[in-house]
């Protein structure tokens, strides 16, 4: 009889562990989700709306081909009314990374453009937050 208690409880204190730890590894997961959220690290810019697919290929040469040409393509894109905000915000803050190297003060006015048309509640405000402490 001693030795049926001390294998329940041994497989008890097993599942009561099995639990705590499973539940501890599922909380570690939701904090993970709830940083990259809270950063913008979860967002796929492909995905955002406003610019038209067969623009995508574009803006990838356009990023390869250096700053001038990057900037050319930017404003060539303010023109097409099928492009807006939140892609080509997206599309503008890459371009503010880049022209930070080179030109930091033009970056941080065109930034703060950048920040003063973004609502809040955009699905890229979080990446706006995380670069508002480079450009201040």
């Amino acid at each position: 009889m001693k030795i049926v208690i001390a294998l329940i409880i041994f497989l008890a204190a097993c599942f009561l562990g099995y639990t705590l730890w499973d539940q501890w590894r599922e909380v570690n997961e939701q904090k993970r989700a709830a940083q990259e959220a809270a950063t913008g690290a979860d967002i796929d810019p492909r995905k955002l709306p406003g610019l038209p697919p067969q623009l995508e290929f574009k803006l990838d040469e356009a990023q390869r081909g250096g700053l001038a040409r990057f900037k050319a393509f930017i404003d060539g894109l303010k023109q097409l009314k099928d492009v807006k905000d939140p892609r080509l915000a997206w599309i503008e803050l890459d371009y503010v990374v880049m022209l930070s190297h080179s030109n930091p003060v033009e970056a941080k006015k065109l930034f703060w453009e950048i920040k003063k048309r973004t609502p809040e509640n955009s699905p890229i405000y979080p990446r706006i937050r995380t670069l508002e402490k480079t450009y201040e």
